[in-house]
Formats: structure tokens, sequence, C-alpha cells
């Protein structure tokens, strides 16, 4: 079966209920004064061998690495959150070479003021962010011939984005807001261009429109923390149906100080690019190193 847009929608009602809401709302604490600064490094591998095993099975071996650097922060009714988020993964499988797993490069600026003094559950923001990739990326045998097709490399395609509006945050678990937004994309491979509905030689491509976000988070076990984000942007000149939307689902358990299991979930909703909803789901177990 398809995993089209209705498809999506229907699972997005089921898991939020609500329609519309990308990393970029970090939430900065309301007891915090000053600076607070954080850097996580993470560490993650597999490798699998097989000889005259009945089942079958692909040798592989497979690492990944994720860095988070972050900081905030607030004085008075303003506050501020930085955020570097890179990781990269590759795998190498017998007989097919090595093909990347995971590959992120995105930057955030958040800048909140509050409405009214006392820690105001409602707050105007401002969002910079960027988003890209490191390296080159394929869809396997996905030519005319069965051949490899390029569908990205670093900077094509990139994402900036730029909005402002009114967030509600009523706790440390719960946001919401909605605002006005620009949006470019931008293509450093315009041979790229046919693969995200650009015109042939064509570069860039800039958007305003309405932008709407949710997020939530709790621990639902002991050392066990859920998040989910909803992110999307609407062109004023298209209709509802060719929003972008940006869902996330992460399960984390901490094993100890050093050690964590985790299970992230990402679909996408962008028609320049595919009708159909990008899927990414990856269950891991790794080391964590916090500075």
């Amino acid at each position: 079966m398809k995993f089209t847009l209705s498809t999506f929608f229907c699972l997005f009602f089921l898991t939020h209920g609500i329609l519309f809401a990308q990393d970029e709302n970090i939430e900065v604490p309301d007891t915090l004064s000053g600076w607070d600064k954080s850097w996580d490094i993470h560490l993650r591998g597999t490798q699998a061998s097989y000889s005259n095993w009945s089942q079958g099975g692909t040798n592989n071996i497979a690492a990944s690495a994720r860095t988070v650097f972050t900081a905030m922060k607030a004085k008075n009714r303003f506050s501020y959150a930085f955020q570097i988020d890179s990781r990269y993964g590759g795998a190498r499988l017998s007989e097919q070479g090595l093909r990347k797993t995971d590959d992120r490069l995105a930057i955030t600026n958040r800048f909140l003021y509050d409405i009214e003094d006392d820690d105001s559950e409602f707050k105007l923001f401002t969002n910079l962010t960027f988003r890209t990739q490191f390296d080159k990326g394929f869809d396997y045998g996905g030519g005319e011939d069965g051949e490899d097709r390029l569908i990205s490399r670093f900077m094509a395609p990139a994402y900036f984005g730029q909005n402002a509006g009114l967030a509600y945050e009523p706790g440390n678990h719960f946001s919401v807001e909605a605002g006005l937004g620009l949006q470019q994309k931008y293509l450093r491979d315009s041979a790229l261009a046919p693969v995200y509905n650009l015109e042939p030689g064509q570069n860039l491509r800039s958007e305003a429109g309405f932008t709407f976000a949710t997020k939530f988070e709790a621990e639902i076990a002991r050392n066990v923390d859920f998040l989910a984000t909803v992110n999307t942007f609407t062109n004023m000149k298209t209709t509802i149906r060719s929003t972008d939307v940006f869902i996330t689902h992460k399960i984390n358990g901490k094993i100890n100080d050093n050690m964590n299991a985790s299970f992230n979930l990402e679909l996408i909703y962008d028609d320049d690019f595919s009708k159909e909803v990008q899927v990414a789901q990856v269950i891991s177990l790794g080391l964590t190193y916090s500075i």
C-alpha cells in the first residue's frame, strides 16, 4: 500500500490531534538565568557476519555519530537558544559497498520575549534556521536504466527559514506556536533542479507563508523519555494540500550514565520532492558523552 498524503494526515490526527506543527521549537527553561551550554556526543555501531548460515544474511558493518551543541541565555523577559545538530552514519554491506544511513546538519537560532512579567505563558518568537546534509545521497537503482540516481549532496538542497509569531508555552512539556515565515530552498548543484520541482537550471526558490508548530515531551517511564514534534509551512500561493509537514517521534531510554537505547521515527511530506510521504525509522543502542 502506498503511503499517500491522506494516509499521512490520518496518522497525524491519530497521534497528535492537531493539524499543524522542525527543530526550531527549542524550549528555554523558565528557571534559567544567564547562560547554559551543553554538548552531547553520541556513537553507535553494529557488526554482523554469516558463514554457512541456514537462515541467510548479509555481512555488514554499520556506524553512526551525532553531536549536538546547545547554548541558551535568559535575562528578564528575553531568552535566546542556539543549537547545532549534526549527524552522519554509514553501513558497509557485503557485495554492495558503503552506503549512507544518516546525514544531517541543522542550525537553529531562536529568540523569545515574554509578553508579560513573571514568565508569561505567551511569548513573541523569531526563528532563524538552516538545514542541509554533508554527503551525496542516491536513489539506488532509481535511474532510467536501473543505475543509481543522485538526489542530494552538500547544500543541494539547503533550506533556510525565517519565521516570527506568537508562542504558547504553559509548561516544560508542551508548546504550540503560529506565525508568518519565509523559506528559501537552495541547490548548489542546479542539475538536481528537476528532483525538487525547480525549473531546469534554477537553483533558488523563495516562498512566503504560514507556520505552525507543536511539541510534546515527557518521561513516560523511569529513565525513558518521549518527544513528539510537528512543524508545517504553508505557502501563501498554494493550497493547504501542498503544506510541508515534518513529524518526529523519539523515545530514548537511559541504561546508565553513558549508554542508551533509542527509537526515532521521522515523517516528511514535501510535494516538491514526492507526492508520497518520506519515512525514516531508526532503532539504536549506543554511547553518549555529555560535556
